[in-house]
């Protein structure tokens, strides 16, 4: 059976337009690299754009750089609006409607924040409750709790089933991330987006697991808000620069906390008050880190080349291969991300009482995955630079280590700080 799996592999990635793209990107010698969906491949072209801005950027224009072309400089200052501006087609949004910068969570307090601020200048400030469910991500849950610490908010949750029903009055915002951080599991966010407004409240969706891989409309969703990490299926990076979402029915009242000086309408007039900057570029903050931005511009673009559509359709081809190449090893695992690939983010999870252990023992033999707690292996399949054969060659040593038992080994259970 593992013959006919191998022989499939070698067939899906001839016919693979995508296959192509696969040297777009640094893969080391030995690995099976699956685990995208935490931290992306390296572009090839980011190190040169890299040097460009550094040595020629920085190192020769020096300050000058902030300025636009024009006025002999790289366009700095623009940049967090341009890199948003090239997100937007990825997530169905307007080029005025994103903007890259800060992280996820700063992000996330920013438009938590600005939802409530909307309800209190409508006169509905009992509005206070920030509804999610519980097992969300847990910067999701803890930027909840610091407001709800300030007396700004309430957190309440509930689980998938009891989301629509616990849409009362006093829900003020809906904040969900759109593909599980831990099983993959999506929200159906047209349709629970629709719930929340007909109920009162506003939607914010953390789409992290979901930009560069899947299909995402914000748009055709009438969603409010949205953020989003750029060093998973984007390629920017660890601690790539993330980005905001707002929809531009909101951006006249639009009132974000976090008032610094790149949020300003004009920041080098260095007035002693603050006065918002209209649309999107209020959701910036402090100076905008270029070499972050730099190479996430990178990244974003090579996705966007490739096409969501493609990016999708390839992440659940690969992930639906792998389930194939366990069922012909013989191996039953038990998943607890949904069978139906187009219910799924681009991964796979499996729950074993000994899922660390399992997965230490898997990057030892070069094949990369993660583990979340308590007990999930995780795998993620990034369709742009992984080919069916790593699928193939990735069951199977999961099928020898679970049949050898190494995974016993003592070393393999220490667990590192990151895991």
């Amino acid at each position: 059976m593992s013959g006919d799996v191998a022989s499939r592999a070698r067939e899906l990635d001839a016919a693979d337009p995508l296959g192509k793209y696969r040297d777009r990107f640094t893969l080391p010698d030995g690995v099976i690299y699956l685990d995208g969906n935490s931290l992306g491949a390296l572009p090839r072209a980011t190190p040169e754009a890299m040097r460009r801005v550094v040595e020629r950027e920085w190192g020769e224009g020096l300050i000058r750089s902030w300025n636009d072309e024009a006025s002999g400089g790289a366009g700095w200052f623009d940049m967090a609006r341009r890199v948003g501006a090239r997100i937007a087609p990825l997530i169905g949004a307007q080029p005025d409607e994103v903007v890259a910068c800060d992280t996820v969570s700063v992000n996330l307090f920013k438009l938590i924040s600005a939802a409530l601020s909307h309800h209190r200048r409508a006169g509905d400030p009992q509005r206070k409750v920030v509804l999610s469910e519980p097992g969300n991500f847990p910067t999701d849950l803890y930027m909840i709790e610091g407001l709800e610490r300030q007396g700004l908010a309430q957190r309440r949750l509930a689980g998938r089933e009891d989301i629509e029903g616990a849409l009362d009055e006093d829900v003020a915002l809906l904040m969900l991330t759109h593909a599980h951080y831990k099983t993959g599991e999506l929200f159906d966010m047209e349709a629970l987006t629709r719930t929340a407004h007909d109920a009162g409240a506003l939607v914010l969706w953390d789409l992290s697991h979901s930009v560069g891989a899947l299909p995402v409309d914000l748009s055709a969703a009438k969603a409010d808000f949205a953020t989003g990490c750029g060093y998973k299926y984007l390629c920017g990076g660890p601690g790539a620069p993330a980005f905001a979402y707002v929809a531009e029915r909101h951006h006249a009242e639009l009132e974000q906390p976090l008032t610094g000086w790149f949020g300003h309408a004009r920041p080098f007039a260095f007035s002693d008050d603050y006065e918002a900057a209209p649309g999107i570029e209020q959701l910036q903050c402090g100076t905008s880190p270029i070499l972050g931005l730099t190479a996430l511009d990178v990244g974003v673009g090579l996705i966007a080349e490739i096409g969501i559509e493609r990016l999708c359709a390839k992440s659940q081809a690969l992930s639906e291969f792998f389930l194939e190449c366990l069922a012909a090893h013989g191996l039953d695992l038990d998943l607890v991300s949904p069978p139906d690939s187009a219910s799924r983010g681009s991964q796979l999870s499996f729950r074993h009482n000994q899922a660390y252990a399992i997965s230490q023992a898997l990057i030892a033999r070069g094949v990369i995955g993660d583990f979340r707690d308590p007990d999930i292996l995780r795998l993620g399949f990034a369709p742009a630079y992984l080919a069916f054969r790593d699928i193939e060659a990735a069951a199977t040593h999961v099928a020898e280590v679970l049949a050898s038992g190494e995974w016993q080994d003592e070393r393999f259970a220490s667990r590192a700080a990151v895991t």
